[in-house]
């Protein structure tokens, strides 16, 4: 589970994020919804543990600033960033010993497959091309075997292969009982995936649903009623 309560951060005089809040059971896909300078951005890097922030980000019940929630949360960002002198394999190495997990060598090159990176696990980080950086990114990611993971705009750059594995990926961690959380402005890309929505604007959550309350609406309309109604 994913909780966030109260989350404010302040650049300046400028509020970014007011008093925020939401939760993402377990189990359960949450999509993170808003247009550019809404506040995503700052509320994905303050539970990323990358801002300071006013407020309180729990993982399963542990606040995210301890090393036990870390060791049970992942986060892929949208820009990834690469050792340069590390190969495709080592980043995943480097991940399972820093967070000291039980993923196998077989567990790797299942991954290393999936993402069509088995062939490329000897490259450099600076040999890769910013599809492939996204795919060690996501590889990197699943290899903490994560209880709540965070995809901040995952599609981007990818090829269609890849998008259609991460899909099946995100349906498979929800099958598994992990918490997912994807912001993105791709609706068309979540249509199929999401459990609980957020929309955000104006450093603030205007609206929330559960899918079942939202029927055969559509994602489109529904997020454009509610972003510029909020105008």
């Amino acid at each position: 589970m994913l909780e966030v309560s109260n989350l404010s951060k302040t650049y300046g005089k400028v509020k970014a994020v007011d008093q925020v809040s939401f939760v993402v059971p377990n189990a359960q896909v949450g999509i993170l919804l808003g247009p550019n300078g809404a506040g995503k951005s700052t509320i994905i890097k303050s539970i990323a543990g990358l801002l300071r922030y006013t407020g309180e980000i729990k993982i399963q019940g542990i606040p995210s600033r301890k090393m036990e929630a870390r060791r049970m949360f992942a986060y892929v960002p949208e820009i990834p960033a690469m050792f340069d002198a590390l190969t495709v394999r080592e980043h995943i190495e480097y991940i399972r010993k820093a967070f000291d997990s039980t993923i196998s060598d077989a567990e790797v090159d299942v991954l290393l497959h999936r993402f069509e990176l088995d062939d490329k696990q000897d490259k450099l980080g600076n040999e890769l091309s910013k599809g492939m950086m996204q795919k060690v990114s996501i590889c990197c990611a699943l290899a903490v075997k994560p209880q709540v993971i965070l995809f901040d705009e995952p599609m981007v750059g990818l090829d269609p292969r890849a998008i259609k594995e991460l899909k099946e990926t995100v349906l498979e961690l929800r099958s598994f009982g992990v918490t997912v959380l994807i912001s993105t402005h791709m609706l068309e890309m979540v249509e199929e995936l999401w459990d609980v929505m957020f929309v955000m604007n104006h450093g603030q959550i205007i609206g929330s649903y559960e899918k079942s309350e939202v029927g055969e609406k559509d994602l489109d309309d529904l997020f454009f009623e509610m972003t510029e109604g909020d105008k």
